[in-house]
């Protein structure tokens, strides 16, 4: 087990902090360019875990509706976004073998599991959990301070009322300026730091000193790179969530892509996770009609070439 030492400030503590450059907004564009390219190059894995991504928010919603709580449908839908990168932790692994050079295919998204970094990994998602979480809380304080405790009944006219109503208003922009100020303190904290704990195995501590010290440095492509993940989010809550299967993925290696950018390289530091057949895993009886359907899309999308020689 990992020493609380090592998962806080890394094997190499402080002697070799992280260089972050300075970017332009046309590099957040890059990077969502690269990162759709990352996804067109490997569709079915991404999108199959997109798709845990889409159920995810579904649940949530369908949550909310069956416990009465559906002032906390959009909430839920909105704060989905503060947890979305540690979720993603498995497209940058992908996105990082295609960079390198190296074949990927969907069980090497689960060679995280692997990563010495893993232990930095999970402590920093417990963190943004917990800000989702006090988010959540806050909304419904919200609700209850304008509306009172007693749930709405229905949504389509609790829609109505706080569309329409000085209530609801008021509701709508308390909720959206608190909301905005937890995105921005979770977009600062693990705009880069994921990826460079997996990168790097660099702790917690230095990759939230690193990401925090990004976005101080690059206001405006950060608060950019907000939007556009704000968009995505606000266009798969649309689709019913239906539409993480693909943004999901998509922001998810951007956000490998945009980590490339963001900070300096150091090979030296810089380690593959060695792959493993993952024979307990494949063993599971439940799971081995989804291995062996993904195994198969994989092989036909490789073999596609060949036949049409």
């Amino acid at each position: 087990m990992a020493s609380a030492f090592h998962v806080y400030f890394g094997p190499e503590a402080f002697s070799t902090p992280v260089e972050v450059r300075k970017i332009e907004p046309r590099d957040c564009a890059l990077a969502l360019k690269e990162g759709f390219d990352d996804f067109l190059a490997m569709p079915t894995h991404p999108a199959f875990l997109g798709l845990f991504y889409a159920l995810g928010g579904i649940a949530l919603a369908a949550l909310s509706s069956f416990s009465n709580a559906l002032q906390l449908i959009f909430p839920f839908a909105a704060g989905f976004a503060l947890i979305g990168p540690f979720f993603a932790v498995g497209l940058y692994e992908l996105s990082r073998r295609r960079e390198a050079g190296l074949q990927a295919s969907w069980r090497d998204a689960f060679e995280v599991f692997r990563s010495p970094a893993l232990p930095s990994i999970i402590a920093l998602g417990f963190y943004l959990l917990a800000i989702f979480a006090i988010w959540v809380g806050v909304a419904e304080a919200l609700y209850v301070w304008f509306y009172g405790p007693k749930p709405p009944a229905a949504a389509l006219p609790f829609l109505h009322d706080v569309l329409t109503t000085g209530s609801g208003w008021q509701l709508m922009i308390w909720g959206g300026l608190i909301g905005f100020c937890f995105a921005v303190m979770a977009l600062c904290v693990s705009i880069i730091s994921f990826p460079l704990m997996l990168d790097r195995d660099v702790g917690l501590v230095p990759a939230v000193v690193a990401s925090v010290q990004f976005a101080r440095e690059n206001p405006g492509p950060v608060a950019l790179w907000g939007l556009i993940v704000a968009a995505g989010m606000a266009l798969g809550a649309a689709t019913l969530f239906i539409g993480f299967a693909v943004i999901f993925p998509v922001l998810g290696h951007a956000t490998w892509r945009l980590y490339r950018r963001a900070a300096a390289r150091e090979t030296s530091r810089e380690a593959l996770i060695e792959t493993s057949d993952w024979p307990g895993l494949a063993e599971i009886p439940a799971l081995k009609p989804l291995w062996t359907f993904l195994d198969l899309s994989y092989f036909l999308r490789e073999k596609k070439p060949s036949l049409k020689d």
